[in-house]
């Protein structure tokens, strides 16, 4: 079992930056492949980033591509989102996810564990 817990979320003005983090327990976050998931009300969870085990790799969102970046500190068991030139559409919950696959999925089902997510607001 691997629980997450996101943090970093909060209110801020269109062109601003955020930094996400999840920190995991229960087992290393160096077993897994790591993402970031948002959803809106209403709609399904979309892909944001993922990070290879290593950080050897990365894989972003054709939305976030460029202002989005994600990191991890394995030693820390924690994972980052780094999210600057924020734009309105942003706006969502934040969710980190777990994968121990090999790929860089941006299938939700290829995740496991989730954690409850961190509300994110970009005002205009």
């Amino acid at each position: 079992q691997v629980q997450l817990v996101e943090s970093g979320g909060g209110v801020v003005q269109a062109g601003g930056s955020l930094r996400l983090s999840c920190t995991a327990s229960g087992r290393a976050l160096s077993s897994y492949i790591m993402a970031w998931f948002r959803q809106t009300p209403g709609k399904e969870r979309d892909f944001v980033a993922a990070i290879t085990r290593s950080s050897s790799n990365t894989r972003y969102g054709d939305s976030v591509q460029g202002r989005f970046t994600i990191s991890r500190d394995n030693a820390k068991n924690t994972v980052l989102l780094q999210m600057n030139t924020l734009k309105p559409e942003d706006t969502a919950v934040y969710y980190c996810a777990t994968n121990d696959g090999v790929l860089l999925s941006t299938r939700q089902a290829a995740y496991d564990y989730w954690g409850q997510g961190t509300q994110v607001t970009v005002s205009s």
